[in-house]
């Protein structure tokens, strides 16, 4: 009788262990799978493309698509170089958004580029644009350049150009 009691509690553990591991199973399956970590937005994970505007006058749009798979975010301002210009074009830090623009798969960020002005000189007709993407600590780049664009026959740029920070619509971006 008493091995007829082990024998019975033994098939009851293994019934309780083996209801657990199955419930364990379903209750992971269930489970929504873990979400990749963001990544840092560069030219390999988004699409640049650059819009002429009415209003205001002497300025782009240019626009950064998320392309990937992973959330990105798009610290800064976009780095611009206009053809083989020397230095980048300078960010407008009165443009600096409350937050980090954050863009889930298929988002756009976009930034306004002022090209010119009547108090600026040195002028020329730009037809590259290459556009660089901050990195966290917004002192450099990520990632490689990517290259926007610009009509075809150029853009007049002087020396008062400027680029806004990213921002998470286009009519924010061209309030500046």
């Amino acid at each position: 009788m008493r091995l007829t009691t082990k024998a019975t509690a033994a098939a009851a553990a293994l019934a309780a262990a083996l209801s657990l591991t199955a419930l364990g199973s379903v209750a992971s399956a269930a489970a929504p799978a873990a979400k990749a970590a963001p990544v840092t937005c560069s030219a390999a994970v988004t699409k640049v493309t650059v819009d002429q505007v009415d209003r205001p006058l002497n300025h782009l749009l240019l626009k950064a698509k998320n392309t990937g798979t992973k959330t990105c975010y798009a610290y800064g301002a976009p780095f611009l170089r206009f053809d083989d210009g020397q230095a980048a074009t300078p960010w407008l830090d009165e443009s600096t958004p409350q937050a980090v623009v954050t863009l889930e798969p298929g988002q756009t960020a976009y930034a306004a580029i002022g090209t010119s002005s009547p108090d600026g000189s040195e002028g020329y007709q730009a037809h590259k644009l290459g556009v660089h993407f901050a990195n966290r600590a917004m002192n450099g780049s990520v990632g490689g350049s990517a290259a926007a664009k610009l009509p075809q026959d150029g853009v007049y740029v002087d020396n008062s150009a400027y680029v806004t920070y990213w921002q998470t619509s286009a009519s924010d971006a061209l309030q500046w």
